[in-house]
């Protein structure tokens, strides 16, 4: 969390981990997101009047395994009674840069992979553009749930913010 002077302090926050992340060589994007739509599916057939799950997705945006794009899409259309299920990534590449927080077009983005991933990002719902304004990101109504080489405090950010749920509208 921010401390206020430029730093940052440590809180520890409780929340359910679905999955431990797995590294093993290469970008298997299309592999996770298969994986989560099957859990996605099973969970939301479980839970239909609850809020729609949100994938936090952090990646190089270097699939090694074809082309996510449409599967990330299809993914969305998955959803509760609520609404469909969120999916937000986080781009960590080694491009130079400003960092990039929550963007409405692609325009400004520096390559073909976070391009991708705007793409593949869902739209923020209402409730968090406000909890985003709230934490003095610049978003509206294009806005999705998107950030390029952001810095700690911005990822943690990007973390309270994609966990924000709907009863806290």
């Amino acid at each position: 969390m921010d401390d206020g002077a430029g730093g940052v302090v440590e809180q520890s926050i409780k929340f359910p981990v679905w999955f431990e992340p797995q590294s093993s060589g290469g970008t298997p994007m299309c592999q996770a997101i298969t994986k989560a739509a099957e859990e996605l599916v099973a969970w939301c057939d479980s839970h239909p009047n609850s809020y729609p799950p949100t994938v936090l997705h952090i990646t190089d945006g270097e699939s090694s395994d074809g082309d996510p794009e449409n599967m990330a899409l299809q993914l969305q259309q998955i959803q509760t009674s609520d609404g469909q299920v969120l999916i937000f990534n986080l781009h960590v590449s080694a491009l130079e840069g400003a960092a990039i927080q929550f963007p409405s077009s692609e325009s400004s983005l520096p390559d073909s992979y976070a391009k991708l991933l705007f793409r593949m990002s869902s739209q923020l719902p209402e409730h968090l553009i406000r909890y985003a304004q709230e934490k003095g990101f610049t978003v509206g109504m294009e806005s999705r749930g998107f950030m390029f080489n952001a810095d700690a405090v911005q990822i943690v950010d990007f973390f309270d913010i994609g966990t924000r749920a709907s009863q806290l509208r």
